[in-house]
């Protein structure tokens, strides 16, 4: 098989904020107790990705939009500038830099794919209004993303996907030979998970928010502080431990700073 005939899939930096880890992980052993009152926090980097991926059939596919290079003014409202400063960012993480280093425009893009819609993965979404990409959601995500009035919701900014074309699974789908998605909420209403069959790599699942972290995954799993459906998200959590269990698939935590040092990452980086 040559080069041509095979997935070639682009992990892609885009992104860097710090947080408090309890959002991300409610492990009780960091947590302060009657022995340890004044426990200090951890105040940790966490890591944001895209994936551009080259199908053989001529496809091209970006999964998830990325944190806007605006995040303190349009995330100002919400208060999360003070939860989550994307502060570590550098210039060439921005989502429209990442396209340049590619040498790629928004409408050369195929699909977008979306895990969820919260404002550090759907930020840049309108990027790819009237384009002609084919934008796809989980059905339940884009239902709840469009249910409240107002600003925001939590994490969801409504002025970021607002007034797009979005298509909806609501199950899991292969989009293309070797390209599924997989629902896997919990974390939001309608969160997605991204398979991708490999064919010198093997099977790569990027879990997005299903799992922010290694130690999310356990087993046992350690729940999240920011999950919408606790006892979808478990149930998710075993989804894609059975994934892994029968394809022996490489799992790409959501916001792993230190996996992501571990991966071939950057535009001129690829697996196959």
């Amino acid at each position: 098989m040559s080069e041509n005939d095979k997935i070639k899939l682009h992990i892609l930096p885009a992104g860097a904020l710090h947080t408090d880890l309890t959002w991300l992980l409610v492990d009780p052993s960091r947590m302060a107790s009657r022995q340890q009152p004044e426990k200090a926090r951890d105040w940790v980097e966490i890591a944001s990705h895209v994936v551009y991926i080259e199908h053989p059939s001529g496809k091209k596919i970006i999964w998830d939009a990325g944190i806007p290079r605006n995040w303190e003014n349009h995330w100002a409202p919400t208060g999360l500038t003070d939860f989550f400063p994307a502060d570590a960012t550098t210039e060439e993480m921005w989502l429209d830099s990442r396209l340049t280093q590619l040498k790629l425009a928004p409408d050369d893009i195929d699909y977008l794919l979306l895990s969820h819609l919260h404002c550090d993965h759907a930020a840049n979404a309108k990027l790819w209004e009237s384009t002609g990409t084919k934008i796809i959601v989980d059905e339940e995500e884009k239902k709840g993303a469009l249910s409240f009035d107002g600003f925001n919701s939590g994490a969801h900014i409504k002025s970021d996907y607002d007034g797009l074309d979005l298509d909806t699974i609501n199950e899991d789908t292969e989009i293309l030979p070797g390209i599924t998605l997989l629902r896997t909420p919990g974390h939001t209403w309608g969160t997605l998970s991204l398979q991708v069959d490999l064919a010198d790599a093997g099977t790569m699942v990027f879990t997005s928010d299903a799992l922010y972290l290694r130690e999310s995954y356990g087993p046992p799993a350690i729940a999240a502080g920011v999950v919408y459906d606790t006892l979808a998200w478990f149930e998710s959590v075993e989804k894609l431990r059975a994934v892994e269990e029968k394809t022996n698939a490489t799992l790409v935590f959501g916001h792993s700073a230190d996996q992501l040092r571990e991966l071939r990452t950057g535009p001129d980086e690829y697996y196959t």
